[in-house]
């Protein structure tokens, strides 16, 4: 059935139902709003169904399978078994719970929600097309988080069968035997320990100088060091050119090579999908990335707001989730804005990787008197305990004591995040961190063992 032009008033439109989506049709409706969702796929975007929730639940299935050789040296012999298939059956339950468990708050809070495509057409209104059917909206206020898609080689095209995004692959009963990843960022990280341990033989290709780029040099070396000791091949400066019978085709300081390859992954960045949605027939106005002009605010308009990987920042989960409380505040009529001291970075590689704030190198670079504390995970009694000291905690304060970053590679760091940031954004002290008493045996402690370092009264460090 096709609807005509006549339009359907709504008060709040949320366009998009990942995190960010859905955090601002909940709080939106908690302010009281009659809020309407549009989301063309599933629930939970591309973090629950396709993304971060899957992958970090692969992770732990190669933590599992790598478990024997880990726990040999403390007397305990084990062997593990793959079954692809039980595997995707248990990553398919854990997306279905919690997508079940949106569906379930969007309802207890009065959400509509509407199955298909939305598009502006003009200031107010937006066509949404669900297969034969179309519906003519017009809103008061509108939150568009309608995320990103990944970056696709023209060199490299994707055929859903041996070249593959993260999705496809995440999803595949099958393990590749060798598997080349285009793309050496956290998500290329992240799938080639997880696949090196379930057992392919990986390689991870580079076009910049390291692994992780952007991200500090003791931290990539750490996370280097890791993915060697997995198996894992490394191709810095290296781009890929093509695809060929033999494998895929890479360019890189010796010259041209060919990869032997049953599987390609591409995983080299996201694009926002900022095209899909005719924002600029509202009035919005996109930058030279694609990405959604905004203010403090998250304004687009005076009555669209734009959040999550369709604006400036990192494309993370829990920076749209933040974004939209801040939208639905201002759409409501209550003054927000978006202005964080900083929006953790996790890595969950082995050993993961935690950043939060500023770096010493950072801060210096932006003429802020620093100085910082590094404590070895060696000398982690907890770190000790599960077998894993490799790794580090940064603490970084400026000239006045107050600590502006904290950084992380070790074991199971990501989980020091809360506590990091949570120090940054409170503009808490050395002194702070240092006399606040700490669990033992945690890896907390060795956050404050930092910061005792910094107040120079170093405990379990030289």
């Amino acid at each position: 059935m096709v609807v005509g032009e006549v339009a359907e008033a709504v008060d709040l439109l949320v366009v998009g139902g990942g995190p960010g989506g859905y955090a601002a049709a909940l709080h939106a409706a908690r302010l009281g709003r009659r809020v309407t969702l549009v989301e063309r796929g599933e629930l939970g975007g591309t973090c629950l169904n396709v993304g971060c929730i899957p992958s970090k639940a692969l992770i732990e299935v190669a933590d599992a399978m790598a478990a024997p050789e880990r726990v040999a040296p403390w007397g305990v012999a084990a062997t593990t078994d793959l079954d692809m298939s039980a595997v995707q059956a248990h990553l398919g339950a854990v997306v279905e719970r919690l997508t079940g468990g949106v569906r379930h708050l969007l309802d207890r809070a009065g959400v509509v929600v509407l199955a298909g495509e939305a598009r502006f057409i003009k200031p107010n209104r937006v066509v949404v097309e669900h297969g034969a059917t179309v519906e003519h909206l017009d809103f008061r206020h509108a939150i568009v988080a309608t995320g990103s898609r990944p970056v696709e080689l023209a060199e490299v095209p994707l055929d859903g069968a041996r070249v593959v995004g993260s999705a496809d692959l995440l999803s595949s009963d099958t393990l590749p035997e060798e598997l080349v990843l285009v793309g050496g960022g956290y998500v290329g990280v992240e799938l080639g320990c997880a696949f090196a341990k379930l057992g392919s033989r990986v390689t991870i290709v580079e076009a910049e100088g390291s692994i992780l780029p952007g991200f500090e040099d003791r931290i990539t070396r750490t996370v280097t060091r890791g993915l060697r000791n997995l198996g894992v091949g490394i191709c810095c400066n290296t781009t890929a050119v093509g695809i060929d019978d033999a494998g895929l085709v890479v360019s890189g300081p010796s010259g041209s090579a060919t990869l032997p390859t049953d599987r390609v992954a591409v995983v080299v960045g996201r694009r926002p999908n900022s095209d899909l949605i005719g924002l600029t027939e509202a009035g919005a106005t996109l930058d030279g990335s694609g990405l959604i002009v905004v203010d403090a605010a998250r304004r687009a308009t005076d009555t669209v707001f734009a959040i999550g990987d369709l604006t400036a920042g990192p494309a993370l989960a829990h920076k749209a989730t933040a974004e939209a409380e801040v939208a639905a505040d201002v759409a409501c009529g209550h003054a927000n804005a978006f202005d964080p001291t900083c929006i953790p970075l996790i890595v969950f590689s082995d050993p993961q990787v935690m950043v939060v704030g500023m770096s010493e190198g950072e801060a210096s670079s932006a003429g802020i008197a620093v100085t910082s504390s590094r404590f070895p995970l060696s000398a982690s009694g907890r770190a000790a305990t599960l077998g894993a000291g490799d790794g580090f905690v940064t603490v970084t304060a400026d000239g006045e004591g107050t600590v502006i970053g904290v950084q992380a590679v070790g074991a199971h760091v990501a989980e020091l995040a809360g506590e990091a940031a949570l120090a940054v954004e409170t503009a808490a002290t050395v002194e702070d961190i240092a006399g606040t008493i700490h669990a033992h045996p945690t890896l907390g402690e060795a956050i404050a063992e930092a910061a005792m370092g910094l107040a120079e009264r170093p405990l379990h460090a030289g």
